[in-house]
């Protein structure tokens, strides 16, 4: 044999285990990596995503409060883009959609989600605020305001006695002498020696007890007025049924009874009904207001979904502006009650920053809508002015629809 021939036997493998296994750095073994299916194409998938038809891999089939949380963790979970966001939401007034307009969105909070946050904890802090107003009309937290009271209703009861007509004795007479001897024994009662501890706490279960007894006294006064005061209201329109006409017309004159009684008793069940009102009719708002700006700024040439990116931001700020008055008003109320003059002192400077922010809302908005649809001082003027007398009618119709919504509620 050549030495040619043994060199090349020599350098020949002679079996699979001569010769080493060369991996690539980035190439894996396929037994590594778990081998997954498209539930849609049953295709193998490599990621999260099937590369032929796109469908994700995560089952939507997931238990209940997963779902929930998983919906609230994408309005909420703002993470480091608030900060980014919050700042010139406020104080740079159109930034944040032009950059939007520019497709530099990932440093931002959505403006959608932007919107959903602020505006739900605007109405949820507000109503909060006006519950805790909530006082009762009556307090008697003396004894000499409560006497005072008791007297005044003693002598009102002495004077319907004397007016009382034959037919009428017959039947009020006894209820009024009933409600003589109670309202003379919570006077006997409050006449007592209040340095006596049983006298004491007698005397303030009467006044608890006598405040009760009046505002009762007052509602019934006022619903048998708005018994006796019953007006039907007649509304009707050509274009429909007398019996439709019939069925509208009860509801108004139903819808105009709670309205009377309500505005004369129980106003802060109205206003909490409208507060929780409020927020769904704003979401039907937003993409009216939207058009109204498609319409005016028609020459600007913006697409539809541009104009409700403006009216999502420009919304946000109002309620963030009106969610931190809210704050500093309620904190300037509480400061003002502890009497001491550092707290007046705070307290005159929060209200200082209401005043100054109050202001800021007009002014922002104008500088807003001159700098997104790059308008001249005039131009913006005569627009600007025009969209805020038809978003105030627009405004004004769903505070109405709130009203009547809260009223049927009630």
């Amino acid at each position: 044999m050549s030495l040619e021939n043994q060199l090349i036997k020599h350098n020949t493998p002679s079996s699979s285990h001569d010769q080493p296994t060369i991996i690539e750095k980035d190439e894996v073994p396929q037994q590594l990596t778990p081998s997954k299916k498209c539930d849609n194409c049953h295709q193998t998938v490599s990621g999260e995503f099937c590369s032929h038809c796109g469908q994700s891999l995560d089952s939507t089939l997931k238990y209940f409060w997963a779902v929930i949380l998983h919906l609230l963790d994408d309005i909420f979970s703002f993470d480091s883009r608030a900060s980014r966001t919050i700042w010139p939401l406020m104080f740079r007034p159109g930034f944040l959609t032009s950059e939007y307009f520019a497709g530099r969105r990932v440093h931002y909070v959505p403006p959608l989600r932007l919107y959903l946050f602020i505006s739900i904890v605007f109405f949820l802090v507000l109503k909060l605020t006006v519950s805790a107003e909530e006082k009762p009309e009556l307090d008697l937290n003396s004894n000499k305001v409560a006497i005072n009271q008791v007297t005044k209703h003693i002598e009102s009861l002495n004077e319907q006695k004397l007016t009382l007509d034959a037919e009428e004795k017959n039947q009020t007479l006894n209820q009024v002498n009933a409600e003589l001897i109670r309202f003379n024994r919570y006077l006997e009662e409050l006449s007592l020696d209040g340095t006596i501890e049983a006298n004491a706490k007698l005397t303030a279960s009467t006044r608890k007890l006598i405040t009760l007894e009046l505002e009762r006294i007052k509602l019934n006064q006022q619903s048998s007025g708005l018994q006796n005061n019953k007006d039907s209201v007649n509304v009707s329109f050509g274009f429909l049924s007398n019996e439709s006409n019939k069925k509208l017309g009860d509801f108004a004159t139903s819808l105009t009874e709670k309205a009377k009684k309500t505005f004369t008793s129980d106003t802060n069940r109205l206003i909490n009904e409208v507060l929780g009102k409020l927020p769904q009719l704003m979401f039907v708002l937003l993409p009216l207001f939207a058009v109204l700006l498609k319409i005016v700024f028609i020459c600007s040439k913006r697409l539809y979904m541009e104009h409700l990116t403006i009216a999502l931001h420009s919304h946000s700020f109002i309620f963030m502006s009106l969610l931190l008055i809210d704050i500093f008003d309620v904190s300037h109320d509480q400061l003002m009650l502890t009497g001491s003059g550092l707290a007046a002192a705070i307290a005159s400077v929060l209200a200082f920053i209401s005043f100054v922010i109050l202001l800021w809302i007009p002014v922002y908005l104008f500088i807003m809508q001159k700098r997104i649809y790059k308008q001249g001082i005039i131009a913006a003027l005569i627009t600007y002015g025009f969209v805020g007398i038809v978003y105030f009618v627009l405004m004004a119709l769903t505070t109405v629809a709130a009203i009547i919504w809260g009223l049927t509620e009630i």
